[in-house]
């Protein structure tokens, strides 16, 4: 700027004639609209319109959380639009006019823009990958709730919802799509009071929400059919998640059945990567409207969502390990809002999330009434841990008398489940005289036993010399987990003529055959019996579930009990179940009346009253003890926020592998769990986000782990 006389060019500006003023504005737009340009990089010609293109780069950093700008070249003008796999250089240094430098990364264009706001040389894009548009608008929307709401990077979120390419798999077009299959006859959603009206609504393409308790036996995975035939004959898609493959590949088969093939596609990890990103690409591309899949497929782009549905929300399966660690429930039910979709929750069991999504009106119950919960459970029969067994064969196998009997009588009409815990779970301690789970008077966490017997909260680490319980004054504590460790193989000695078949980790059975055995099976890998049924099933050690250190073992140990009990034949049939726990529990006697909503309401009213999520949002902060405490004072946290702990983390065993969340090896690590009231969750995790990016990019001390909504509070 020059200056004659005092005076500024702005001051000539503002003293000149009108004609001068617009010469000079028009001389300074052009200077502006001239410095937005892209500078051409080793003279390279760039793209004639919209020569910027933005780019997420594929680096979870959370201080990287944003978009970069690169030059568009003119030679790859046509393929570099948006949604596209690029390869850029990222940490490139501006030297002598020009962009050096920089490791070549992954990503995706997510538009392309006239003008950058970036004023130094813009680095071009080094290769398109694809000109497949594989990130749609849609798609990063809903990938952007997600970080936001789990206090991640958009970057990881993407990562999780959009498979590695596969070019082979790109190069092959998707089949034409097929017309809309006829509406479905409503079945077995006869039995449910609403189902009639909830198959009418997704098939007039309206969006009804719906918390589904599915009635005991095998035919849940017809019914998540219909429901999903009934969103497509309406002319929308539909997506149906499911804990596992067993699980899918049964709806997989229903639904092919009710629409036949061609018009849906399974997605699971058994179908090996290429084949499982054709099927991807042939969602993506409007080929196919259907979706069926374990937890990545809650991220399938399904053009014009009708229904996202769910079956069993409790399963640990549907919560990522990989950051930000979604849980495929709160991705549904984001999707369900953003895309006007309706909604379907299910199971044979019923979470205390799901019952809260009933009380705030936000879905609608979908149960059958008892009359028909009657004729479909079986008899459930409660065995005490004082019960002993009367007679020798009994006492050889370590069960109860009328367990024993149970299992004989069972053995002559049929094959007989016996659901054995996992184990390694650390007991939980409780009242010797009433068996009420002892708490910390402070925040209510449980109490654990430290050094010397000294006991102390495993959440804010408040020490408890002087317990007493609050529901009858005993000052003795006891383990939950008592009772009969039986195995497998005394099972099988104890019956020596009948064939044992067990499921479990390391080979999980999908099917048994209707003929008089022993199946046993750790839960979660039950397999169903062919024909009518197992006649009878044994729920082994129950205090081994009841007693995990968690504030979800009851609810956890109903789901799995429930899971076992619902592929025994119904009662009218002679189905009986044994479950082996204290009868007075809660819930053994919702497993009784077959009951697991009263279950979860029950359980929700005792977490508001305390302020237990899901009533509160929590967070749970852990690393180094050091860096823990320096975050929590430096997060801008929501007014009221408590903040419960540290309390040391325990160290893993040795010989067990490292699980999402573990220490690194050799290191003490600490955690922290931040509560805060209903509706603040967004800024909690917008809070402990930018605290940890500003200390990534102050480089001050060591990386801390946020995970927002943890499943394993305690």
């Amino acid at each position: 700027m020059s200056r004659e006389n005092g005076r500024s060019e702005v001051g000539v500006e503002a003293s000149g004639t009108g004609e001068q003023l617009a010469l000079i504005r028009e001389a300074v737009r052009e200077k502006k609209a001239d410095r937005a340009k892209p500078r051409t990089w080793r003279g390279a010609e760039l793209a004639a319109e919209l020569p910027v293109a933005r780019v997420l780069v594929d680096k979870g950093l959370v201080h990287l959380d944003r978009y970069f700008d690169y030059a568009v070249p003119a030679a790859m003008d046509a393929e570099a639009q948006p949604g596209v796999r690029v390869r850029v250089r990222f940490g490139a240094g501006e030297k002598g006019g020009r962009r050096e430098g920089g490791k070549l990364v992954s990503g995706f264009i997510v538009e392309r823009v006239a003008e950058s706001e970036y004023r130094g040389v813009l680095a071009p894009l080094a290769q398109v990958l694809s000109p497949e548009r594989v990130l749609s608008p849609e798609l990063l929307g809903l990938c952007r709730a997600v970080a936001d709401r789990y206090a991640g990077t958009l970057a990881d979120v993407v990562q999780l919802a959009v498979p590695p390419r596969r070019a082979r798999a790109e190069a092959k077009p998707s089949p034409p799509l097929l017309a809309p299959n006829a509406p479905p006859e409503l079945g077995s959603w006869a039995r449910y009071g609403a189902g009639a009206g909830f198959l009418s609504a997704l098939t007039r393409g309206d969006a009804p929400r719906a918390v589904w308790t599915a009635l005991p036996g095998a035919t849940w995975p017809q019914e998540l059919a219909r429901a999903a035939a009934a969103a497509l004959a309406g002319g929308r898609g539909a997506l149906v998640v499911v804990p596992d493959g067993r699980a899918a590949a049964r709806v997989d088969e229903a639904l092919g059945e009710l629409i036949g093939e061609g018009r849906h596609v399974l997605l699971t990890a058994d179908a090996g990567p290429e084949e499982r990103y054709r099927r991807w690409l042939a969602v993506s591309r409007g080929s196919v409207r259907a979706v069926i899949g374990t937890r990545a497929a809650m991220f399938a782009p399904v053009a014009d969502l009708g229904l996202a549905a769910l079956w069993d929300d409790g399963d640990s399966s549907h919560s990522d390990p990989h950051a930000p660690q979604p849980h495929a429930r709160e991705v549904l039910i984001q999707r369900s809002v953003n895309e006007r979709a309706g909604f379907l929750l299910g199971g044979l069991s019923c979470t205390v999330e799901a019952a809260q999504l009933v009380e705030t009106g936000w879905a609608r119950p979908l149960t059958a009434d008892r009359e028909q919960v009657r004729a479909a459970a079986p008899l459930v029969r409660t065995i005490g841990e004082g019960d002993e067994a009367r007679d020798a064969a009994a006492r050889a196998a370590r069960l109860p008398s009328m367990a024993w009997q149970v299992v004989r009588d069972g053995l002559t009409r049929g094959p007989v489940l016996v659901q054995v815990p996992r184990r390694g779970y650390a007991p939980r301690l409780a009242c010797e005289r009433c068996r009420t789970p002892a708490r910390c008077r402070a925040c209510a966490g449980p109490l654990e036993a430290q050094e010397a017997g000294a006991l102390a909260c495993a959440w804010c680490g408040r020490a408890e010399p002087d317990w007493h319980c609050a529901e009858c004054g005993g000052a003795r504590l006891r383990a939950q987990i008592v009772g009969a460790r039986r195995t497998a193989e005394e099972l099988g000695r104890a019956f020596p003529a009948v064939p044992v078949r067990t499921s479990g980790r390391d080979h999980v059975l999908t099917t048994v055959p209707g003929a008089p055995a022993l199946v046993v099976s750790t839960p979660g890998a039950e397999p169903v019996a062919e024909g009518d049924g197992y006649a009878a099933a044994l729920l082994l050690d129950g205090w081994a579930l009841l007693g995990r250190p968690d504030l979800r073992a009851g609810e956890e140990a109903l789901r799995r009990w429930l899971g076992a009990a619902a592929l025994v034949r119904g009662q009218a049939a002679g189905g009986t179940v044994a479950v082996i726990a204290e009868p007075t529990l809660r819930p053994v006697q919702a497993l009784v009346r077959w009951d697991p909503v009263g279950h979860a309401v029950r359980e929700l009213a005792e977490r508001a009253e305390l302020g237990f999520p899901p009533v509160s949002r929590m967070a749970s902060v852990a690393g180094r003890g050091e860096d823990v405490a320096e975050l929590l004072r430096t997060a801008e946290l929501p007014s009221g926020a408590e903040v419960l702990g540290p309390v040391p983390l325990p160290v893993p065993d040795a010989g067990r592998p490292r699980r999402p969340g573990d220490p690194p090896p050799g290191e003490e690590w600490e955690r922290a769990l931040v509560r805060v009231r209903p509706g603040q969750g967004a800024a909690l995790a917008a809070a402990l986000k930018a605290a940890r990016a500003a200390r990534l990019v102050k480089r001050e001390g060591e990386a801390v782990r946020v995970r927002i909504d943890p499943p394993d509070l305690g």
